[in-house]
């Protein structure tokens, strides 16, 4: 168990070198939502030395409270689709670029567990998006939902994996 973090750790080292590397021959800046992680996603983005050319900050909205009221995520779409939905993490990737005016943005929510799960969502679930935008291009956005497995510490770990990958993705499309 605890190679396999260690394994995990050490590719989410590597993943956010990577990631900083690009953004800063791009002269990108990004951020993150954060709510099932907890700042683990931008915990990882500044353990990366020369982090602060490329990465300004990001919001942690585990409350649907702080969602609403920090990210503009509409209360309507809280309490119709819940926390753990697509239109809920593209308006957190959208209010997180738009706050920190990034390049690009990533939001997470999800069921890390142990409890918290039902048989729509169970534990495991967590939606992840993408948003970007450059010059005056219009933002993108691209979301996915994971269904993930272990137990709680596992499933942010897998969480921030995605994410990593997903903004590395995003950057790769855009060539310098």
């Amino acid at each position: 168990m605890n190679r396999k973090k260690r394994v995990d750790q050490g590719n989410i080292t590597q993943l956010a070198q990577k990631l900083g590397s690009e953004l800063e021959k791009r002269g990108w800046c990004a951020t993150s939502a954060e709510s099932c992680t907890g700042g683990a996603i931008a915990a990882a983005i500044t353990s990366v030395a020369g982090a602060s050319s490329w990465f300004d900050g990001a919001v942690v909205s585990y409350a649907n409270r702080i969602k609403s009221a920090v990210l503009s995520v509409d209360s309507n779409d809280l309490d119709q689709f819940g926390a753990v939905s697509e239109p809920v993490v593209r308006q957190m990737a959208c209010g997180v670029l738009a706050m920190m005016d990034a390049n690009l943005a990533v939001a997470v929510s999800g069921i890390a567990g142990p409890d918290g799960g039902t048989p729509d969502k169970p534990v495991g679930t967590v939606w992840i998006a993408w948003a970007h935008a450059e010059g005056q291009e219009p933002v993108q956005i691209d979301a996915k939902c994971f269904l993930l497995s272990g137990d709680r510490a596992e499933v942010q770990i897998q969480t921030v994996i995605e994410a990593l990958k997903g903004m590395l993705a995003i950057v790769d499309e855009h060539l310098l």
